[in-house]
């Protein structure tokens, strides 16, 4: 395997939030990047490991671009994942610097570095590579087909009450906790910030029209299947199918054609986040909507434990378990746990709804 490309993380006042969540994804994992450095003023001298899940992994939290040069980095990757994508006026500069200074520029926003005609020409001035991952998607235009009902794999899919909730992360672990149990698994990534990770089989399914949305899905889930048929297929879920922002999962339903449902939520949420005046759902509800779209089985919560100390976690799992009678596990303490379940159910083909 070749060397990966050395890139900072450019998350100026966001690594500390929900808006952070793409600098999250690729500090915790990333086969395409080698991350050097975060970029966040405000958490100045910090390791971004350390910061998000109390374990150092060698990437400082630097104050400035100028700082993170030290690091040799060979691209500033746009880490904020803002409303309406939607490149903030701050780092617009930073940008400009960036590039003057020979880094190349990866970008998840809608708003395309490559259509802004004076960032643009600065990039050709300083012959400088841009990434505007989500333009890469823009024009496939693959045709749902029905060639997924060949696909032999476990199809899992990890849906959500809310949007950035954890979803992606959790399917990372449980892809990896899966092959580490010695099964061979696959991820399906649906949004931009596994593009940037490294899931070979992504589909980003905010860029694409929307009348090819189930077909990239399939494509991705037939091609993996097609290439290494592994046991598992996991399928990365994009916002909620109650969210009136973010109404993601029929499509990752519809087209994905999951045997099993994982569901992710956030017992110490009040609101859908970024929006106060929409309280979180009920996970029952969710629960039997996904059910009903899907005629599969919801087979366990996961847990994300923002907000909420270590014990009122496990008391929020031990809660969810009595009420609504199925699983409920924190990935980021029980991850073996939730491995084993997936698999178990797989081995019984504990699929159809009663």
């Amino acid at each position: 395997m070749s060397e990966m490309d050395r890139a900072v993380i450019l998350a100026e006042k966001v690594f500390s939030s929900t808006y952070g969540k793409t600098a999250h994804g690729l500090v915790r994992f990333s086969s395409k990047y080698k991350i050097v450095a975060v970029i966040d003023s405000q958490l100045v001298g910090m390791d971004a490991g350390e910061y998000l899940e109390g374990r150092n992994k060698g990437i400082p939290i630097v104050a400035s671009l100028e700082d993170s040069l030290k690091y040799k980095p060979k691209y500033l990757i746009i880490g904020a994942a803002t409303d309406g994508g939607v490149l903030p006026p701050e780092y617009r500069e930073i940008v400009k610097s960036a590039i003057v200074r020979g880094l190349g520029i990866v970008n998840g926003l809608h708003d395309f570095i490559s259509d802004d005609p004076e960032l643009y020409g600065l990039a050709q001035e300083n012959n400088v590579e841009i990434i505007d991952v989500r333009k890469i998607f823009r024009d496939r235009k693959i045709p749902f087909t029905g060639e997924i009902e060949k696909v032999k794999s476990f199809k899992v899919a990890v849906l959500g009450t809310d949007s950035a909730i954890g979803k992606r992360t959790t399917t990372i672990m449980l892809m990896k906790e899966l092959q580490r149990r010695g099964h061979t698994a696959e991820m399906i990534g649906t949004g931009q910030t596994s593009w940037m990770q490294g899931i070979e089989h992504t589909a980003v399914i905010d860029a694409t029209v929307n009348d090819f949305v189930a077909g990239a899905i399939e494509n991705e889930v037939v091609e993996a299947w097609r290439k290494s048929n592994p046991d598992f297929i996991l399928l990365e879920g994009q916002g909620s199918v109650v969210h009136p922002a973010y109404p993601g999962s029929f499509e990752i339903i519809a087209a994905g054609r999951p045997d099993a449902i994982i569901l992710q939520d956030a017992p110490g949420r009040k609101f859908l986040d970024g929006f106060e005046h929409y309280p979180m759902p009920d996970p029952g509800k969710v629960i039997k909507i996904l059910e009903l779209l899907s005629g599969k089985k919801v087979i366990a919560i996961t847990i994300n434990t923002q907000n909420l100390t270590a014990q009122e976690a496990l008391h929020a799992s031990q809660e969810y378990e009595s009420k609504y009678h199925i699983p409920a596990i924190i990935p980021m303490l029980d991850i073996e746990r939730l491995g084993e379940l997936v698999a178990d159910c797989a081995s019984q083909r504990q699929i159809i709804v009663d």
